[in-house]
């Protein structure tokens, strides 16, 4: 026999009708698909089957029709996704520190401006997923249109940079050097402080059009993917996806960052003619360059996610054979087919404890995602005195091992395991417990800039009433010098060359300054070479960061992996537990409520709480024309604090709620496989006893949610 069928044909199957029926794909394919026919054949084909087939409206070319399958949709979505992680988690959190510097915010207005996102999928879900998970309805139009709105908000979030007048760089003024003589001048910077205002709102709008758009990737893509595929490789499938969804904060950072080198204005005005370079602290980066391509990128992904029909090849099988595993021990009830039933329909899923608390676990973690990936790059920049490109850069570099890394790890430790429900979420505590404990690298604080007359005094006794005023600057007229901040030569950082008595500067790749009275001469000055091999110009003064001597940067940074990695290790397992703890006909339903929760209770009071702790760490406020604008220094002990205590609070909550998820878990009924079925199976062909049947029964039954689905391994 073995000869005759090559080990290929179990004959225990023959002639057993056990309600499965082997499915021919490729027979599908051809009858619905017609890719051997032509245009003329295929233009006979039935309404219904002509839907199924891709193309845009009336045109559906058979050469298309080689494309129409899952993994090809897996392709284009995984695009979609990575798009989605680039714009909103990665550019948006890249720029925030430049536009404060750029129209003068708060952090509080940024973290507004984060939680947009959030928002707009807060009010989209609902009815998103509701309507989108129709059986009538087509996902991948859903997706598509999504993706195009997403591009409409890149474009939107790009546009303030083309309606405020050149960035003007405090410092390179000859009114900002020391002289006793100059009449007082209003340094009110119209392209800051008039812009800020509107500028948020156009903000907030372009961030409420890509949450809009991104709403159905990570509902109505999901439950496309698990509806096209066997159960068995949609982990799988959800695991790649979810890593390139991953991935695409980590391009983010990492092409958000280099850009941030260009200047803004590079279309118009040199930095060379300007003396500034990207380590000086006036520098304004292209942060708009990103949104403009991802604009562009939006548009050529949406166009074949348009394509694809409702459902792909052998998906009416796969789902039959779904819906006979799950007829005997599946939750009955009738399906919420109209709006009306929607409040019925959602009181359906808050009833399933397990579900409730897998969603407060989700809210708990997503407000520490949310907040730390918008505000962690401003924490890196200001503890270790690096650039906005280089800890955005730095983020980036991790984000990919570690958030990938973690997503996609997650889905195979469940697939390797075979965790039943229970394991999965026991999974999720263990992952959660060891980034807790990872969490206390935000222990780890450096001192805080020697500023001059802040946080140091200055060399020379104090003088008035403003601690900026000493006797070293006290006739250079400088009380209405802008922020322009130079690096001494002793180590201090000043508020502006006026403030470090300059008289002199000189203007190169970098701006220098000479014959300032406030800095102390240390022995010999340091130089400066140009780039073009030039002589190296000694200065006393450069208007640029001073080099940090803190310890703890790469430490810091290594940990940061740690806890993102154990973070999105449990990212995959939580959400295979909550498909599996609900009815099937609601999984997309589900997933809906659940992303409700995470953004009610989690992502949209992220980014104001994260904002608000940050700015009562400020120690120096700026002002221009009569208000106050973005912070000027950050006390580093204070913001260490505040985020050690949000992520300490937050991840033991997610500990809380996972183990209390574990506890009010209680599977359903357990479905014993067929005789025929297990004779094949476990003896292949031999007949076992009824106690035999038992014990294979019970060795099967592993708790899981819905244990017709998961106790047959037959497909």
């Amino acid at each position: 026999m073995a000869a005759e069928t090559g080990g290929c044909v179990n004959r225990a199957f023959e002639g057993v009708d056990d309600g499965f029926h082997t499915i021919d794909l490729r027979a599908t394919v051809r009858r619905n698909g017609n890719y051997q026919g032509d245009e003329d054949a295929a233009s006979h084909l039935s309404p219904e089957e002509r839907a199924l087939r891709c193309g845009w409206g009336v045109v559906r070319p058979s050469w298309l029709q080689r494309f129409r399958t899952a993994k090809w949709a897996l392709f284009w979505l995984c695009w979609a996704g990575a798009i989605q992680g680039m714009v909103v988690n990665g550019f948006v959190n890249v720029v925030i520190t430049t536009i404060e510097k750029r129209f003068g915010l708060r952090s509080m207005q940024t973290g507004v401006i984060a939680g947009g996102y959030d928002m707009a999928s807060f009010a989209c879900l609902a009815p998103v997923t509701y309507l989108g998970g129709r059986t009538a309805a087509s996902k991948p139009r859903w997706l598509g249109w999504g993706v195009l709105l997403m591009g409409t908000g890149s474009l939107l979030f790009a546009l303030p940079h083309f309606l405020v007048p050149p960035y003007k760089v405090a410092g390179d003024e000859p009114d900002d050097l020391c002289d006793g003589n100059r009449t007082q001048a209003s340094t009110c910077d119209e392209s800051t402080s008039e812009g800020g205002a509107w500028a948020v709102g156009i903000f907030v709008l372009a961030q409420l059009l890509h949450g809009a758009g991104a709403t159905p990737l990570f509902t109505l893509g999901v439950t496309y993917i698990d509806e096209n595929v066997s159960k068995k490789m949609s982990s799988v499938y959800l695991g790649i996806y979810y890593t390139m969804a991953v991935l695409g904060p980590a391009l983010g950072y990492v092409v958000g960052g280099q850009l941030l080198y260009i200047y803004t204005d590079f279309a118009t005005v040199s930095s060379e003619t300007l003396g500034i370079t990207p380590s000086s602290s006036v520098w304004i980066g292209a942060w708009w360059i990103g949104f403009i391509l991802s604009a562009i990128i939006c548009l050529f992904v949406a166009l074949p996610l348009l394509a694809f029909p409702h459902e792909l090849p052998g998906a009416a099988e796969i789902r039959a054979a779904k819906v006979s595993e799950a007829h005997e021990s599946a939750t009955t009830s009738g399906a919420f087919s109209a709006l009306r039933e929607l409040p019925r329909a959602a009181a359906a899923l808050l009833r399933n404890p397990t579900f409730m608390f897998l969603n407060l676990a989700g809210a708990s973690d997503g407000l520490l995602i949310s907040g730390f990936a918008a505000f962690l790059p401003k924490l890196i920049e200001n503890q270790f005195a690096v650039s906005a490109s280089q800890a955005a850069l730095l983020l980036g570099v991790i984000t990919v091992p570690a958030g990938g890394g973690g997503t996609f790890a997650g889905g195979w430790l469940v697939k390797r395991w075979r965790l039943s429900c229970a394991g999965i979420i026991k999974l999720c505590v263990a992952a959660t417990v060891l980034a807790g404990v990872f969490s206390f690298s935000f222990v780890l604080s450096c001192d805080d800039y020697p500023f001059a007359g802040i946080t140091v005094p200055y060399s020379s006794p104090s003088v008035g009433g403003s601690s900026l005023v000493a006797q070293c600057n006290a006739g250079c007229g400088c009380a209405g010098a802008a922020y322009s901040p130079v690096c001494g030569a002793d180590g201090r950082v000043y508020y502006s060359p006026c403030h470090a008595a300059c008289r002199a500067a000189s203007r190169g790749a970098a701006q220098l300054y000479h014959r300032c009275a406030c800095v102390e001469r240390n022995g010999t000055l340091p130089s400066y070479a140009e780039t073009d091999g030039g002589e190296p110009i000694m200065y006393e003064a450069i208007n640029s960061t001073c080099q940090s001597k803190c310890p703890y940067l790469w430490l810091f940074v290594c940990l940061t992996f740690c806890i993102m990695f154990f973070t999105f290790l449990a990212t995959m397992p939580a959400l295979s537990a909550t498909l599996r703890c609900v009815r099937e006909d609601q999984r997309s339903f589900a997933l809906g409520i659940q992303w409700i929760l995470v953004r009610l209770l989690g992502t949209i009071p992220a980014p104001l709480l994260f904002g608000f702790l940050i700015d009562l760490s400020c120690s120096v406020w700026g002002a221009a024309c009569d208000r106050t604008t973005s912070c000027l220094l950050y006390d580093n002990k204070n913001m260490s604090r505040y985020m050690l205590a949000l992520a300490a609070i937050g991840k033991l909550c997610t500990v809380i709620f996972f183990f209390l998820a574990w506890w009010c878990y209680h599977p359903g009924p357990k479905a014993q496989p067929p005789l025929d079925l297990a004779q094949s199976e476990k003896s292949n062909g031999t007949v076992p006893t009824v106690a035999t049947v038992s014990t294979i029964s019970n060795d099967r039954t592993n708790g899981y949610c819905n244990a017709a689905l998961e106790c047959s391994d037959h497909l």
